[in-house]
């Protein structure tokens, strides 16, 4: 029999339920992106401008935090142990990901065992930077001159141990160039030497090439990426004149930590495709050199396989260099 009181039970579970999805409904808070490295620099740049975007896509605040140290270490162990909920994130690169896995045998973490990739933000090509000294117009020319002269010409990079710094062993294995490496305590103080004329070589990002290359300062000679760079077209890649690895790029992405479940990851991915193609987002990172993947390829396998090759590539410069760090 059906009582007045099971149908006043029945109708509070009724109005009860919707609230109840609606609760457990992803975002219903706000959302913290994580940068372990200081503002200023491109990582922060874009979470910055990301941000705004982002929050637009889901509804929710997304605020940036920074947690420098360890070049990107503290922020990267700083979302690992974080609940996987999708509350908190981080915005990485290459480096904390790829390289200091390769470079750091007691480094704390393994990336794809402890972060979950949800997709890759923009890719930006490595360069080989050239000053004006250097009469050398091709990547032919120089290696001719390189191999005439062996152990005369140095190559800067912004440290031991960088993406930079790896580009320099790949390149010397891969053409027989014989570039001594002189590592710089960040980009600033190379790049000022290459100007000057103290240094012939730089190797660095597309980023901060690009402005040089544009007013005459320094040339770009050949790109690190897999194929020529939007912005130059008329430059040769690193592939075209004997590398073998899939791509020599400073990855940046957006990963959270292991076990976030599969539909809170669909919501992110979506999110950070829309503000990726955000047009306006869009064409600034283009300016700066970023290589932003179409829409349908911003997907968790697609990073894991980045951070696989990436990883993998670092390994093998690793190996050549005999390179070391300690975390």
């Amino acid at each position: 029999m059906i009582t007045r009181r099971s149908l006043v039970l029945a109708g509070a579970a009724t109005l009860a339920a919707p609230a109840l999805r609606a609760q457990g409904r992803f975002p219903d808070r706000p959302i913290r992106i994580v940068v372990g490295f200081p503002p200023g620099g491109n990582v922060d740049f874009t979470a910055r401008l990301l941000a705004p975007a982002m929050s637009a896509a889901l509804g929710q605040p997304v605020v940036v935090d920074n947690r420098a140290g360890g070049a990107g270490i503290v922020g990267t162990e700083n979302v690992i142990r974080s609940r996987p909920d999708g509350y908190t994130l981080v915005l990485n690169s290459t480096g904390p990901l790829s390289l200091f896995p390769a470079a750091m045998p007691n480094l704390s973490y393994d990336t794809l065992r402890d972060l979950a990739p949800i997709g890759i933000a923009y890719r930006v090509p490595i360069v080989m930077l050239v000053s004006r000294q250097i009469t050398a117009r091709s990547m032919a020319e120089f290696l001719a001159q390189a191999k005439a002269t062996p152990g005369q010409l140095s190559a800067g990079t912004s440290g031991i141990g960088s993406g930079a710094h790896l580009a320099v062993e790949l390149f010397n294995a891969s053409t027989g160039a014989g570039l001594v490496h002189v590592p710089y305590r960040g980009t600033g103080p190379a790049i000022n030497d290459l100007i000057a004329g103290t240094i012939p070589v730089v190797f660095d990002q597309l980023s901060t090439a690009l402005p040089l290359h544009a007013d005459g300062r320094a040339r770009i000679l050949a790109v690190g990426s897999a194929t020529r760079a939007a912005q130059l077209p008329q430059v040769e890649t690193l592939r075209e004149v004997g590398m073998v690895q899939p791509e020599l790029t400073t990855t940046l992405g957006l990963l959270g930590p292991a076990g976030l479940p599969a539909d809170v990851v669909e919501t992110l991915r979506s999110a950070l495709a829309r503000a990726m193609h955000d047009p306006t987002i869009n064409q600034r990172l283009l300016g700066l050199g970023a290589e932003i993947p179409a829409a349908d390829e911003i997907t968790p396998a697609n990073y894991a396989r980045v951070i696989r090759e990436e990883t993998e590539t670092s390994r093998e410069a690793v190996r050549i260099g005999n390179i070391r760090l300690d975390q």
